[in-house]
C-alpha cells in the first residue's frame, strides 16, 4: 500500500485524538482554570457538535478545493488553535478554540475517506478506507491514553502542546506524500450535489449509521456499570474488558475492510449487524443469569466489540460508490451522524440506566441494530441493481 495511505492514518489518528484526549485531564485543566469538571467536560461535547454540524456544510462549500491545499490549510488551523490553547488562561477562550480546532478536523476528516477511496484501486476501496479507519480506533486504544500521560507528567498544558506538534508532523508529512490530483475542481454544483445526497439509497444509509453508532456507542459509553450488575468484577476486570474490546476493533475494521472488498458492502454490513444484534441477546441473556461467568461475558463482549468497527469500512464503502463526485459530501453528512449518534447513544442510555436498569442497555442496542438493519435492506431494495459488488472509480 502507498505511503500516502499510512500518512492519511496518522492524520485521522491525530484528528480524532484531539476530540477524546481532554477525557483523561479534566480533573487538573478544571482545577487550574477554577470550573466544574462537568464543566470542562463540555469542551468534548462542544467540539463533537461541531464536527457534526460543521462537516456537511465543510464538505459542500469546499467542495471544489483541491484536496492538497484543503488539508494543508485544516491543518495549519488545527495546529494554531491547539498551540493557543496550550497557553489561554481562560476557559472561555478555551472553547473557542475548541470549536476552531474542531472546524478544522470537519474540514479534513471526511475528505480523508474520501481521498483515499477514490485512489484506491478498483477491488480494494474497503481495505484503503479500513487503514484510514485505524486511526479512529488507535486513537481512541493508544492516542488519548499518551495525552493522558502527557498532560498527568507535564500538566494539560502539555498535552495541547503536543497535538500541535503532532499536527506540525502529520502536515510535514502529507504534503510530498499525496499523489497529485489531475482533477482539482470536478465537483458538481450545489443544486446537483443535494439532489444527489437526498436520494434514498443515502439517506437510508446514512440514518443506518446513525442508528448503529446510537446502538454501539450507548453500549460501550455505560459498559462499566453493565459488566458490574452482571458479573462479579473488579477494576482490573474491567480494564480487562475494554482492553479487548479495542484489540478486537482494531482487527475487525481490517477484516471489514476485506469483507466488504471480497462479498459487497451490503453482504458484510449484514454479516456485522446481525453478530451484534445476536451479541446483544446473548448479553441480555447473562444479565438475566447475573451473577454470570465473567469468562462468558468477555467472550461475548469482545466478539460485541469487533463487530462495532467492523462495519465502518463498509458503510463508507457504499456511500462512496452510491453518491460518485459527491462522496466527500456524503462521508461528511456520515461523519455527523456518526457524531449524533455517539451523542445520542449516551444521553438514550443515561436515562435507559437510570430509568430501567443496566439489562436494558443490551436490549435498546440490538433495536438499534435492527433498525439500521431494516434501513438498510430498504435502501438495498432502492438501489439500482449491480451495486453490491460495489464498483469504483479508484486511481492507481
Amino acid at each position: 500500500m502507498p505511503v500516502w495511505l499510512f500518512v492519511l492514518l496518522a492524520a485521522g489518528f491525530v484528528l480524532y485524538t484531539d476530540d477524546y484526549v481532554i477525557a483523561g485531564i479534566l480533573p487538573e485543566l478544571a482545577r487550574d482554570l477554577g470550573v466544574a469538571e462537568a464543566q470542562a467536560g463540555q469542551l468534548i461535547t462542544v467540539f463533537s457538535l461541531t464536527v457534526a454540524l460543521a462537516a456537511p456544510v465543510a464538505a459542500v462549500v469546499f467542495a471544489r478545493v483541491p484536496r492538497r491545499w484543503l488539508f494543508t490549510a485544516a491543518l495549519l488551523v488545527f495546529i494554531a488553535a491547539n498551540a493557543a490553547a496550550a497557553f489561554t488562561p481562560s476557559f472561555a477562550v478555551l472553547m473557542a478554540l475548541r470549536v476552531i480546532a474542531a472546524g478544522a478536523a470537519a474540514s479534513m476528516t471526511p475528505a480523508v475517506f474520501a481521498f483515499a477511496a477514490r485512489y484506491a484501486p478498483p477491488d480494494k476501496v474497503g481495505r484503503y478506507i479500513a487503514v484510514v479507519s485505524l486511526g479512529v480506533t488507535g486513537s481512541i486504544a493508544a492516542g488519548v491514553p499518551v495525552g493522558t500521560w502527557i498532560g498527568g507528567h507535564f500538566g494539560w498544558r502539555a498535552t495541547f502542546a503536543a497535538m500541535a506538534v503532532a499536527g506540525v508532523a502529520v502536515l510535514v508529512a502529507i504534503i510530498p506524500a499525496l499523489p497529485r490530483e489531475e482533477e482539482a475542481a470536478d465537483a458538481p454544483d450545489l443544486g446537483e450535489q443535494l439532489r444527489t445526497l437526498r436520494r434514498a439509497p443515502i439517506s437510508l444509509g446514512l440514518l443506518a449509521n446513525c442508528a448503529l453508532m446510537t446502538g454501539s456507542m450507548m453500549m460501550l459509553t455505560y459498559l462499566a456499570p453493565f459488566l458490574a450488575d452482571t458479573a462479579v468484577v473488579g477494576v482490573d476486570e474491567r480494564a480487562l474488558a475494554f482492553s479487548l474490546s479495542g484489540i478486537a476493533g482494531i482487527a475487525c475494521i481490517w477484516l471489514g475492510g476485506i469483507a466488504s472488498d471480497r462479498w459487497g458492502p451490503d453482504r458484510a454490513l449484514a454479516f456485522g449487524i446481525g453478530t451484534i444484534t445476536v451479541s446483544m441477546a446473548l448479553l441480555w441473556g447473562l444479565w438475566l443469569l447475573r451473577p454470570a461467568p465473567f469468562s462468558l461475558v468477555i467472550v461475548v463482549g469482545t466478539v460485541w466489540g469487533g463487530m462495532a468497527f467492523w462495519n465502518s469500512p463498509a458503510i463508507q464503502a457504499r456511500l462512496h460508490a452510491l453518491a460518485g463526485p459527491v462522496a466527500p459530501q456524503a462521508l461528511a453528512l456520515n461523519t455527523s451522524g456518526t457524531y449524533l449518534g455517539v451523542a445520542v447513544g449516551g444521553g438514550i442510555g443515561g436515562l435507559a440506566l437510570s430509568g430501567l436498569g443496566p439489562g436494558s442497555l443490551p436490549v435498546i442496542a440490538a433495536a438499534s441494530g435492527l433498525g439500521a438493519l431494516l434501513l438498510l435492506t430498504l435502501a438495498r431494495r432502492l438501489t439500482a441493481p449491480a451495486t453490491d459488488p460495489v464498483p469504483s472509480e479508484g486511481h492507481g
